[in-house]
């Protein structure tokens, strides 16, 4: 028998583990499994963010173990949010979040900090367009 969503859901830790202003950046850190089944939550989070946010949203992805397109999703859809696009920053992924943004290609389109300090210390660009990858040595 396969559980039914509900079920998944008590199961699992709640995706959004902390949500915080820092220096007038939003800084929203994720964890366990990002897929289709918490995507809503995860969405009104990061949607909620940019629109606090003054220039900056940095996701803090160190804790989360998977992610799935429909999550991949809604991290290009909870972007179109800021005015300045590039602001919206993706920070420390582990190796299954990293492979998931490359063979997606959203690493050339997102700036990913190996860090949350390099991520709120970044330059933002400008403009409202794709943003690039950030070296990794940053």
């Amino acid at each position: 028998m396969v559980p039914s969503g509900e079920n998944i859901d008590l199961m699992r830790e709640h995706p959004v583990r902390e949500v915080v202003v820092h220096d007038g950046a939003v800084l929203v850190r994720l964890g366990g499994e990002l897929d289709v089944y918490n995507a809503g939550v995860v969405r009104d989070a990061l949607v909620d963010a940019a629109r606090r946010a003054g220039e900056r949203v940095v996701v803090d992805l160190g804790d989360v173990e998977f992610v799935d397109s429909t999550l991949l999703g809604v991290f290009v859809e909870s972007r179109t949010n800021l005015a300045n696009r590039r602001g919206f920053l993706l920070a420390s992924p582990g190796m299954a979040v990293r492979r998931a943004l490359e063979v997606s290609g959203l690493d050339r389109h997102f700036e990913v900090h190996e860090s949350v300090d390099s991520a709120l210390d970044a330059k933002l660009a400008a403009g409202s367009t794709d943003g690039n990858r950030a070296d990794a040595s940053t």
